[in-house]
């Protein structure tokens, strides 16, 4: 057996680097994209997976996740991705590597603000980061539209022409990418505007949009926030924003204990001259913040700070626990917690990243990672897309991954693999429609454990962070 051929170096010529590209081809041809695992394929355990994704999530919270799974087939995908990590470990891949999302779902594609204030459209969730195969991003990424549009109650073809819209514009843009000057591809954003001119200034996008520029902190503040004997502190607002709560003020109580000593090292992940605009501000609150679906059980607080006594900042800790993909491809190398593979996860991959972005470990070793909860951040609201919205914003996805994978891999080599032939397109649909069938199998199989009480699950409102 000829071992496989080692990627080239990052100076090798274009030629070279796009050749690399073609002939992984014989590892995992364009059509073998179509091939899915079999649902009861020796092995495949998904409730067992399920389970061991629990591990080392506040236990009383286990069932509120089960719970805000089992809502639909949508709501179980995006918190299945170590299901799906495992599926996709046993199909064959490219080889070629890029840091991936690692839960690449459509829910995860979104606005927020620049450094420059700028709206940019992109990537906002990185939790399972990390160096891998570009297939598995773009078979989640493609997965999501045709499991969306079924919840939605679309005809079947539009699930699909949204994976195949996706495709093309992945493919397309990878392409483009390939032949950017290197500094225009490392600084290439997908602005708001570029954004309006692929949906052709639609009413959902502009509603989209407007709501990303009202979205800051001081408007949060305004409902967010109330005076407490001259202090400003935050306002419980559960299930989302709370202080204390059952097992929550176990946790909010141990995390409240180590504060000083984390948000001094919080403070060194920084650059020194944010370091200098962070030491501006004075903490004044510390909450129970509720995360999305996939993070349900982890550890996540509010931190209000404020500077000059009126001017709030709203910092997020969210606690970042092994990779799905690690059980797979190994631990991020040069790494030292969780947390900070995020950072560096999501700082390479980003086109922007948020200037408070950092990572820390709280008492017990704990890595989390920190950044700002809302700056002119905004996601579209899945009930309200018509077939003609979930196909432009496929586009726009594609579009931001692609990127993404540019930045983050070699764009000459993913270029060289996907070709022209639009082959990929057709087989990357039909992996999405077969695994979309795995995926609410799965579904009901969870559905079918909760009813018989051999699993917990509780109600709950959900939301995102």
């Amino acid at each position: 057996m000829k071992p496989e051929p080692r990627a080239p170096d990052a100076k090798a010529s274009p030629a070279d680097r796009r050749a690399f590209g073609r002939a992984q081809r014989a590892h995992c041809a364009l059509d073998q994209w179509a091939d899915a695992p079999k649902p009861d394929a020796a092995g495949r355990d998904p409730l067992g997976w399920l389970k061991a994704s629990n591990r080392g999530r506040v236990p009383e919270l286990v069932p509120v996740r089960h719970g805000r799974m089992l809502a639909t087939p949508f709501t179980f995908y995006r918190g299945a991705a170590s299901l799906m990590a495992n599926d996709l470990a046993r199909l064959p891949h490219s080889g070629i590597a890029t840091q991936l999302c690692g839960d690449a779902h459509l829910a995860n594609f979104g606005f927020f603000a620049s450094p420059e204030r700028s709206l940019v459209f992109d990537i906002n969730d990185f939790d399972e980061t990390l160096q891998g195969p570009f297939d598995w991003d773009v078979r989640r990424l493609a997965t999501s539209f045709v499991v969306a549009a079924r919840d939605l109650g679309f005809k079947p073809r539009v699930g699909r022409d949204a994976v195949r819209q996706m495709a093309e514009a992945y493919r397309d843009r990878m392409r483009r990418f390939a032949r950017m000057d290197t500094l225009d591809a490392w600084y290439a954003r997908l602005t708001s505007q570029t954004l309006l001119k692929l949906g052709a200034e639609d009413a959902t996008e502009l509603a989209v949009i407007k709501k990303a520029r009202h979205s800051t902190s001081r408007v949060f503040a305004e409902e967010a926030t109330e005076m407490v004997q001259g202090r400003l502190m935050v306002r419980d607002r559960p299930p989302f924003v709370y202080h204390d709560a059952k097992a929550t003020a176990r946790e909010i109580g141990r995390f409240r204990a180590g504060l000083p000593a984390f948000l001094a090292q919080y403070r060194t992940s920084l650059t020194p001259e944010r370091q200098r605009l962070f030491d501006r501000y004075e903490l004044h609150d510390v909450a129970v913040l509720t995360p999305g679906v996939g993070s349900v059980g982890r550890r996540c607080f509010l931190l209000l700070l404020v500077a000059d006594q009126i001017h709030p900042l709203f910092l997020q800790c969210k606690e970042a626990g092994e990779s799905v993909l690690e059980a797979h491809l190994g631990p991020a190398p040069g790494s030292g917690s969780p947390g900070q593979r995020v950072v560096q996860g999501q700082r390479l991959a980003q086109a922007a990243s948020d200037v408070f972005l950092g990572w820390a470990e709280a008492q017990g070793g704990r890595g989390f990672y920190v950044r700002q909860l809302r700056d002119m951040k905004a996601s579209y609201k899945l009930e309200d897309f018509k077939p003609v919205d979930l196909a432009e914003f496929a586009e726009a996805c594609g579009y931001s991954l692609a990127r993404a994978h540019a930045k983050g891999g070699d764009a000459w080599s993913i270029a060289g693999y996907l070709g022209r032939s639009r082959t990929f397109n057709t087989a990357l649909a039909d992996f999405a429609e077969a695994y979309a069938d795995i995926n609410q199998a799965d579904w009901r199989q969870l559905k079918k454990a909760v009813a018989s009480g051999k699993v917990a699950a509780v109600e709950a409102a959900s939301t995102d962070s």
